[in-house]
């Protein structure tokens, strides 16, 4: 294929079903912004946006990892396999946001171990009665989301502590930056583990996911990979600038939309990716796509949000609320369970989506509360103390305060 050919199939509806046709999403919400449209529209209309775009993205990492190696090619596909999540979550952190971040990064995290392997599960187990994986390479992911989830558990165990009070909120900020570097270092361990020593165990042939995929030059997939990065970034942009305004209109508390709408819309693409693997009994591949978006979200994407952060007046910590620490322990818990025995059928998948709707209930339901601003020069203080480690200086502007779905402070 000639490098124009290449492009043009990229946007053609007709080589990539209704994930194509969503990109019409795109010019279309760019119309509405224009046009002063109301915040439901643009909500809607940027959220399915991102979903063929991220979509695109996937597809340019995967064509460029194949041609790079494994060692390149794996750290490439962990740095972009979940950027437009992490997209979203930046134009939110930077807009003061932090609950919405935390919730989409829990709802990430439940998606894929709940939402996403179940409905592979499910999906396989009704075409194939009994389905098989490796159960060390899958084991092995599902421990790791268990350290993963104890690590994102200690911050709001200190918090609840009776020797914390509303003035150690510093301790709490530089406990989180602990946390996030402890987090980082063990991902790169496991890339370690999955690229180098051990790396027969990790999908050892995926060549036939693609054998039937027209196959891109470089030249085509780092300039569809670009394009579809500044897109996804000018959605996000949108979709963020209207998540408070949409929230009120349609009744739902930030936390929801956090947790389910929000982490949906970032994992649109590999969700669809895992279930259609699945149906080709291929469960290899979906549970590695499950469980291992679940860590980089958890053990890379959430670190790297702190260390962002620190680029504002005030830092975000790592103190979830007791309710998403409670769904993604439980959630990993599961998933553990899951992949100990390395077979799988249509009822574990369907007891997973079961879980996944349940806790969504709870979300749902879940009273909206208004920010709690103490402690904020406390986390300055801590800002100070902590900043010659990390970068050495810092960007001055106003404050940014923290205004949605925030949970008070007692004490």
């Amino acid at each position: 294929m000639t490098n124009r050919a290449a492009m043009a199939s990229c946007i053609d509806p007709r080589s990539g079903g209704w994930m194509r046709l969503l990109l019409l999403a795109v010019p279309a919400t760019v119309v509405l912004r224009i046009a002063g449209a109301g915040p439901i529209w643009l909500f809607a209309g940027s959220a399915l946006a991102i979903i063929p775009l991220a979509g695109l993205m996937g597809e340019a990492t995967e064509q460029l990892a194949e041609r790079l190696g494994p060692g390149i090619g794996g750290l490439l596909n962990a740095t972009f396999g979940n950027a437009a999540e992490l997209i979203i979550a930046l134009f939110a952190l930077f807009k003061g946001y932090d609950e919405v971040v935390k919730a989409s990064l829990a709802g990430s995290i439940l998606g894929n171990v709940l939402l996403v392997l179940g409905a592979s599960l499910l999906a396989g187990g009704l075409k194939h009665s009994t389905q098989t994986f490796n159960r060390t390479a899958a084991g092995v992911g599902a421990t790791m989301l268990v350290l993963a989830a104890f690590g994102l558990l200690i911050p709001a165990i200190f918090h609840a502590l009776p020797e914390v009070t509303a003035g150690d909120i510093g301790l709490e900020h530089e406990l989180s930056i602990g946390v996030s570097l402890i987090l980082i270092f063990t991902y790169v361990a496991h890339l370690v583990f999955s690229l180098v020593t051990h790396k027969n165990l990790f999908n050892p042939d995926n060549a036939d996911a693609h054998e039937e995929e027209d196959h891109w030059s470089d030249k085509t997939a780092t300039a569809v990979l670009i394009v579809a990065t500044l897109l996804v970034a000018l959605m996000s942009e949108i979709l963020v600038g209207a998540v408070e305004h949409a929230s009120h209109v349609l009744g739902m508390n930030s936390i929801f939309i956090g947790v389910v709408l929000v982490a949906i819309v970032g994992n649109a693409a590999e969700h669809s990716t895992a279930v259609l693997v699945a149906l080709k009994n291929e469960m290899d591949l979906a549970v590695g796509i499950a469980l291992g978006s679940a860590l980089q979200i958890a053990l890379f994407v959430a670190p790297v949000l702190v260390f962002a952060s620190y680029l504002r007046a005030v830092p975000m910590d790592l103190r979830f609320t007791s309710l998403e620490v409670l769904a993604m322990v439980v959630g990993v818990l599961i998933a553990r369970m899951v992949a100990e025995d390395g077979e799988s059928n249509w009822l574990e998948g369907l007891m997973l989506l079961a879980v996944y709707a349940i806790l969504a209930l709870a979300f749902f339901f879940l009273p909206e509360r208004t920010a709690s601003r103490t402690g904020q020069s406390s986390a300055t203080e801590a800002h100070a103390r902590l900043e010659p480690f990390l970068f050495g200086w810092h960007t001055p502007g106003d404050r940014f305060s923290i205004r949605l779905g925030s949970m008070p402070r007692e004490g």
